[in-house]
């Protein structure tokens, strides 16, 4: 599988995940990627999803995102 391709299956489980709810509550890197995970909290209780993302671009995505869930959770000045 081309780095590209893999790139965008990280990205869509990313973008879904966002999709339905979910909040980053923890990151850990290592030298094979970084563990990221998500939890929401819904009718059924709480819910919780570890994504592995190996690919630098996925990365690099999903911490801007993450720049912007933080920015978004900030009180206004």
């Amino acid at each position: 599988m081309s780095a590209s391709q893999e790139y965008f299956e990280e990205k869509e489980k990313i973008d879904f995940l966002f999709y339905r709810g979910f909040r980053v509550t923890r990151v850990t890197e290592n030298l094979d990627g970084a563990a990221v995970e998500f939890e929401r909290t819904g009718a059924a209780g709480q819910e919780k999803e570890v994504l592995h993302l190996q690919t630098a671009d996925a990365r690099k995505y999903f911490s801007s995102i993450l720049f912007h869930q933080q920015r978004n959770l900030t009180p206004a000045e």
